[in-house]
């Protein structure tokens, strides 16, 4: 048992360079701007006065700016490098968010909204071709499952503590625990208090890109050009087909998973602080045990779909439970299965695009998910105000299976037989 620990996880880990580590310091602090951004914003437009269709609206539109400018800014990162990418992107993500909450007028709410997530773009697409840069084939699946599952660790431990801030400020503000000028307070901190991540990403040494490999002129070589560049586009569609599938069921109802608690249940602030915040280490747990369990099953995409599939009756579990700790308990197990996944998934696309490709590639997979949580959560504004929430569940499990069939058709061979790409 301790052999087995250490030579699947104290090693890799302990192998990490210098970049690495600042790398997944910067997740951890990362993770305190979104818990807390997760937690309140829907909130604090609510309570605001503004509908759930113009909430539905201000979720959809930083995926909208990610769908137009994703291909673009994929290109930029290839040019300017990694460092600079993630410093730019991740600097005016911050301020835009802001903005957000610092005007009360509806277009500049959206204009906004809009930029923030060209910006969020700029940082999360270059985040994998650094990982790739920074680690070598033995650690590099821990490195992105660490990376997940810090991010989310920071998670619970900022969910956790947002959840008491409501409290707080509105005794400081003299005003209403759940005042729109309360859950303001709790959003600046948290962005405040996330900005310091800028530090360790200005300490990162980013290496020097290889050179790219001089095209031979001739018809044979060409004709292998053409063949190499029809096989990245045939990947990479299979690469983005399931991704738009996840991403549409996670973008009709993983925006509103506060929502629907604090209606459904009528449960509290600070309690939601605390079901987040678990929800957020059961991530972290799950990130962590990912590389072993596709170790042990044979390759990252079979361990991709015995989680995702497993998550299927939770999912469903946390939309019809009678009662909140059954819905919650369900909430929790699905959290976990399903985000267990991701890293494993970047992870493999990257190991098969070579690295010239990696921001336009990782832009394809930020875009075919982003296209779903641009429609999404629009969308299920307007169905929750019509409907409720039960079809939503139903859509997205559906939605699931259909996505998680897809990978193990493409990728189930691929996985254990093509070699890695250089």
């Amino acid at each position: 048992m301790l052999a087995s620990i250490r030579t699947h996880y104290l090693e890799p880990i302990r192998s990490f360079n210098r970049a690495a580590r600042l790398f997944l310091l910067v997740m951890l602090i990362y993770g305190v701007i979104y818990s807390g951004w997760q937690l309140f914003f829907n909130f604090y437009i609510l309570q605001n006065g503004f509908s759930r269709d113009f909430l539905g609206l201000v979720n959809s539109l930083p995926f909208v700016a990610s769908l137009l400018s994703g291909i673009p800014l994929g290109r930029l990162s290839d040019r300017i490098g990694r460092k600079v990418s993630l410093i730019i992107g991740f600097f005016f993500y911050s301020v835009t968010m802001l903005m957000e909450i610092t005007f009360r007028r509806p277009a500049l709410i959206l204009v906004f909204a809009f930029l923030s997530g060209v910006f969020s773009m700029l940082f999360l697409i270059s985040q994998a071709p650094l990982m790739v840069r920074i680690s070598n084939e033995r650690n590099r699946t821990m490195l992105f499952s660490l990376t997940y599952g810090l991010q989310t660790v920071a998670g619970a431990v900022g969910s956790l503590f947002a959840g008491q801030l409501p409290a707080l400020f509105g005794s400081i503000l003299h005003v209403h625990a759940d005042s729109a000028e309360a859950y303001q307070a709790v959003l600046v901190v948290s962005i405040l208090l996330g900005m310091t991540a800028l530090i360790p990403i200005l300490m990162i040494e980013e290496p020097p890109s290889p050179p790219v490999a001089a095209i031979r002129e001739g018809a044979s070589s060409g004709s292998t050009s053409r063949r190499r560049a029809s096989g990245l586009t045939a990947m990479t569609l299979k690469m983005f087909m399931p991704q738009v599938l996840l991403g549409l069921g996670a973008g009709i109802l993983i925006p509103y998973m506060n929502v629907f608690f604090k209606y459904r249940f009528q449960i509290s602030d600070s309690l939601l602080g605390v079901l987040f915040s678990l929800s957020s280490a059961m991530i972290g747990v799950g990130t962590v045990i990912g590389p072993r369990l596709a170790t042990r099953l044979g390759g990252k995409v079979r361990a991709m779909v015995v989680t995702q599939a497993s998550s299927l009756a939770f999912l469903y579990l946390v939309g019809f439970a009678p009662t909140l700790w059954l819905s919650a308990i369900g909430y929790l197990f699905r959290t976990g299965l399903m985000n267990m996944a991701s890293p494993l998934y970047t992870a493999f696309c990257m190991e098969r695009t070579s690295e010239h490709q990696q921001g336009f590639v990782n832009s394809v997979l930020n875009l075919s998910w982003n296209i779903g949580w641009a429609v999404g959560p629009f969308v299920s504004g307007v169905v929750q105000q019509s409907y409720g929430f039960a079809p939503l569940f139903i859509a997205t499990g559906v939605l699931y299976f259909v996505a998680i069939i897809l990978q193990w058709q493409f990728f189930d061979k691929v996985d254990r037989l093509v070699p890695v790409a250089v």
